[in-house]
């Protein structure tokens, strides 16, 4: 390919704004060019790589035997109200009305449509189980999108849906699932982690993630400096080492807060009341540990779960929230505590009363929760829940995730089939989805230098970059035309920088574009000897003319085994 005849807008400086290195690098690379806010316009180099991961993924999907297929993206609302996460989804859920005033959304996932799909087109366990997959662009109408492709409203994925006449079946493909993924970032020479993940808005049971350690990263890695348990912070426990004190349980006694001296700062056990679907829950912790709200609305079950307001507060409990409290509740709360709570010994609380706490509170003696569990954050340090080494925290990148649904969605919209003794049953289903844009900022941020892109052998655009010094020059040209065309006969993807640009302006580009290897075509050009670089050491050799191909072979090979 023509270098002159190539849409490839570089620029000199990142625009203001551009806070990612994969985002400044690819606006400046002239991969990339924003349309609207989260929303961005893959140019042809940018197309190409991602051309390339996708056929990687296809490669991966095809092995394990799924059948690739294309669902639409504007999908009607009654499906979604169907399943019940039309209401639950959120603010991110873009909606809209036909001429009809029929609602619709933009599909930001496809577990709804697929399940009702598949109703009554799957009758008997004879045809299961089945995989398909697609590779389209989802919508999410997020309220900041930020860091280019990472958080953005429109993005590419790939998202799989398995179907099973059981659990086993789907522990099968999940595991299939999990074991082809890794193949394919092992492909994309991309470092990352295999964590325990939050299921979240798509219902099942077990998860796991997938995360690009980066500096950008938005989530937060726990792992364990000994052993292989990782986690995202949401989902991370620590080990549990009940701690008993030995103090004897005072006199409950209520005191005034109205003067500093009776201030209550330690040994303190905090009370949050909780609206979780409509119903008041108050979550006790100590107030030096932080609630996890996603490990109390998982334990709930619920759909909703928002901290409650000042007057819900009133409510349910009589008082301000700086001064709620686990005794005297009402019976319509229900009480949860977090596991650490059932050791404290002589602790402070709120007495439900304005201006007053209560002293010496002993759980079991003084109030009995519903029950207790883990519901605080962990802390970096903290030993690991597997007994084996240190909490330690790093930033990632989510790259992908994998979920056992179950029959969360196939009983909604009675996807049944008749199994082995001919009883109708929910098939089993499974979801698994990757993040094809989110890869090439994620590979982006992992591969680059200050001067630019650095793409891996695998997914690169082209495989070579010839570069002539001076194209005024008959021999530079005529050599560099020659290299262009055996090349390419030889089955090589080459951008041959045929531009009127001076020398400098040419590697710059070169180096931020980041193909593989180059070869510049210089002031050896009559001898037949150029200079091939290779990007991603910045190493160089002399090459004859007649000796590049296969020089060029072996440098690949190598660049591609490491």
């Amino acid at each position: 390919m023509r270098q002159s005849k190539m849409f490839i807008p570089t620029l000199k400086e990142a625009p203001k704004g551009a806070e990612a290195l994969s985002h400044k690098m690819m606006l400046r690379a002239g991969y990339i060019r924003q349309i609207s806010a989260g929303v961005y316009a893959y140019l042809p180099l940018a197309y190409r790589v991602l051309s390339n991961i996708e056929q990687i993924v296809r490669d991966e999907m095809n092995k394990i035997g799924a059948n690739e297929m294309l669902l639409p993206t504007i999908l009607p609302a009654k499906l979604w109200k169907q399943s019940g996460r039309y209401q639950t989804y959120g603010p991110e859920l873009f909606k809209f009305k036909n001429r009809h005033n029929t609602d619709f959304i933009l599909g930001p996932t496809h577990e709804e449509t697929i399940a009702s799909l598949f109703h009554g087109n799957i009758n008997s366990y004879k045809e299961l189980p089945l995989v398909v997959y697609q590779i389209q662009s989802k919508y999410r109408d997020e309220d900041r999108p930020r860091y280019g492709l990472l958080r953005g409203r429109e993005f590419m994925m790939k998202d799989a849906y398995s179907f099973t006449v059981d659990k086993d079946g789907l522990d099968k493909i999940y595991d299939q699932m999990e074991s082809a993924y890794s193949k394919i970032f092992d492909r994309l020479n991309l470092n990352y982690r295999s964590i325990i993940g939050n299921g979240g808005a798509m219902g099942g049971s077990d998860s796991e993630e997938f995360s690009a350690p980066a500096a950008v990263g938005e989530d937060t890695i726990v792992y364990s400096d000994n052993s292989d348990y990782a986690s995202n912070l949401e989902m991370a426990k620590s080990a549990y080492h009940p701690v008993k004190s030995h103090a004897k349980p005072g006199e409950l006694k209520k005191i005034s807060v109205s003067n500093e001296q009776n201030e209550v700062k330690d040994n303190v056990i905090k009370s949050v009341l909780y609206i979780a679907d409509q119903k008041p829950v108050l979550v006790l912790i100590r107030a030096d540990d932080k609630i996890n709200e996603v490990k109390v609305k998982n334990y709930l079950k619920s759909d909703f779960l928002d901290q409650a307001t000042d007057n819900e507060v009133k409510k349910y409990m009589g008082t301000t929230p700086n001064y709620a409290g686990p005794i005297d509740v009402s019976s319509s709360v229900k009480v949860i505590a977090d596991q650490n709570v059932q050791e404290m010994v002589n602790a402070s609380a709120g007495a439900n009363l304005d201006g007053y706490y209560y002293q010496n509170v002993n759980p079991g003696r003084d109030f009995k929760p519903n029950d207790y569990d883990d519901f605080r954050v962990v802390r970096e340090g903290e030993t690991s829940p597997d007994h084996k080494g240190k909490l330690k925290f790093t930033r990632g990148i989510e790259i992908a995730h994998i979920f056992k649904l179950g029959t969360r969605y196939t009983k909604d919209f009675k996807t049944n089939v008749l199994d082995q003794n001919g009883r109708n049953k929910p098939i089993v289903m499974g979801c698994y989805g990757i993040g094809i844009s989110r890869l090439l900022s994620a590979i982006a941020e992992q591969q680059s230098d200050q001067n630019g892109l650095v793409w891996p052998t695998s997914i690169a655009p082209f495989d070579v970059h010839v570069i002539p010094v001076n194209v005024k020059k008959d021999s530079q040209r005529q050599l560099a035309s020659e290299i262009n065309q055996e090349l390419n006969d030889a089955g090589y993807k080459v951008l041959y920088d045929d531009r009127k640009e001076r020398a400098g302006a040419k590697f710059a580009d070169a180096d931020l574009i980041g193909i593989p290897i180059r070869i510049t075509v210089g002031r050896k050009a009559d001898d037949g000897i150029v200079e091939v670089k290779i990007r991603k050491t910045g190493s160089t050799i002399e090459v004859k003319k007649a000796e590049l191909s296969n020089t060029i072979k072996i440098l690949l090979n190598e660049l591609n085994s490491k």
